[in-house]
């Protein structure tokens, strides 16, 4: 069981996808304010939609996933933390989106989706793996779910970043945000996270951030992340 910032909390049970700094980084990143309707696009056990309800009492999450043990057990969290008025999961399959949902219904979409495909990925857990639905197909259902000007939040591997500016472009989908985040100062990007938004011009604004000092101590990045004081 994860506490999480506000007393919420998480289970995960075991097989399903746990929290990572992934999801807290992207759940930062996003930063969602008001009434917002969003769809969390692969919700596991719901962590990203706890991760905003805890951060916003106003939004409002619907959370599509494959898998049906995640699905439960999202289920079950969003009894446990009572947030049954704003969130709920639907087990089903993606790319099913346009059956579920009538086009422009969200305000926001994100994303922690699977990051690899190909032969390495056979070796990899299935929410590790894009199985189930490609980069390809995820831009397109966020475009149909997201109104005109809403935006799509997600995290993925730094040298896939070309492949998701490209289609998200090709899905009207346009890149207006990346951050870099880097385990330490100095370091390789270890994950990018990218606010696309629909219909919207060109015009990129980039970011970064550090997690860990060259001595191994924590940032203020960090602290602002996983919901610790600054010294």
């Amino acid at each position: 069981m994860e506490t999480l910032t506000n007393r919420f909390t998480l289970e995960t049970p075991p097989g399903c996808f746990p929290l990572t700094t992934d999801s807290m980084a992207l759940a930062d990143f996003a930063a969602i304010r008001g009434g917002k309707a969003v769809l969390d696009l692969g919700s596991g056990c719901g962590t990203l939609g706890l991760l905003l309800c805890a951060r916003n009492e106003r939004c409002r999450v619907a959370g599509v996933e494959l898998d049906k043990k995640a699905h439960t057990a999202a289920l079950e969290n969003i009894r446990r933390n009572r947030l049954d008025a704003r969130m709920e999961s639907i087990c089903a399959d993606m790319r099913r989106v346009p059956e579920l949902f009538a086009p422009g219904s969200f305000d926001c979409c994100i994303s922690n989706p699977p990051y690899f495909s190909g032969g390495y990925a056979a070796r990899l857990a299935s929410a590790r793996r894009e199985d189930a639905c490609t980069l390809a197909q995820l831009m397109q259902c966020a475009a149909w779910a997201l109104k005109y000007g809403g935006d799509f939040f997600l995290v993925h591997r730094p040298e896939r970043l070309a492949e998701v500016i490209a289609l998200g472009a090709e899905n009207r989908l346009e890149a207006k945000r990346l951050r870099l985040l880097r385990h330490r100062e100095g370091g390789p990007a270890a994950l990018v996270l990218l606010q696309l938004r629909k219909g919207a011009r060109p015009g990129l604004t980039l970011e970064e951030i550090s997690l860990r000092r060259g001595d191994g101590s924590v940032t203020n990045d960090y602290r602002r992340i996983y919901h610790i004081p600054e010294d």
